[in-house]
């Protein structure tokens, strides 16, 4: 594992090259349930496709309420393009009841609390709590796992739970929504899957994957 210069070093180099730590989900602010389904409709879809499909979605449903009050029929139609579209539309229309009638309309702020939503997880949860409430945030979807992984924070364990966990370890509750934002830019401009640019990543100089194939040439 890294010590604690070396995670300070890659945290800032992360910092350089995106300093737009945001999130590619597009929602409004103001209505953090937007964020919460968005991210259900990103299961197995691009956020690409989502950001297309979300807008229509909340022109026919401009409230939590409306939502609550709508078929899975009707909500699967406009969201069927993003896949597996029978289980999301049955988990946004339940959670949207839930929070109505339960948290009276506000988003939970708690992991505990939103672990209770219908379709909820812990990646899900972690980016409510670091988007929209500001606070620690460790969200570990497969970007971050394999990064993490291969710059050795972790120990490339796949298990999302495990790298949660040894991430909370050793990246500072303060970066880390920040953090797992750019570890999915990262992912996307340079260090993609099966096929990283290595040469080119200034994240080499502390990689454990890098390192590890210069020893053996």
């Amino acid at each position: 594992m890294k010590d604690s210069r070396a995670v300070s070093a890659i945290i800032e180099e992360l910092k350089n090259l995106y300093p737009d730590a945001s999130c590619s989900l597009d929602f409004d602010p103001d209505k953090a349930y937007e964020l919460l389904f968005s991210v259900r409709l990103a299961a197995q879809c691009t956020d690409a496709r989502v950001n297309l499909v979300t807008p229509i979605l909340y022109a026919k449903y401009p409230t939590l309420e409306a939502l609550a009050a709508a078929t899975e029929e009707e909500v699967g139609e406009i969201i069927h393009s993003t896949g597996f579209w029978r289980a999301k539309a049955r988990d946004i229309v339940a959670a949207s009841r839930m929070l109505v009638e339960e948290y009276g309309g506000r988003v939970p702020d708690t992991m505990e609390d939103l672990l209770r939503l219908p379709g909820v997880g812990r990646k899900t949860a972690n980016l409510i709590l670091g988007d929209v409430y500001g606070q620690e945030g460790y969200v570990c979807d497969t970007h971050c796992i394999r990064i993490t992984g291969l710059l050795g924070l972790t120990d490339g364990s796949k298990d999302p739970v495990k790298v949660e966990m040894q991430l909370r370890k050793c990246i500072p509750p303060e970066e880390s929504s920040d953090f797992c934002h750019r570890m999915v830019h990262h992912g996307r401009a340079v260090c993609v899957a099966r096929r990283p640019d290595c040469a080119n990543c200034t994240l080499r100089l502390w990689c454990d994957h890098w390192n590890g194939r210069q020893a053996e040439a």
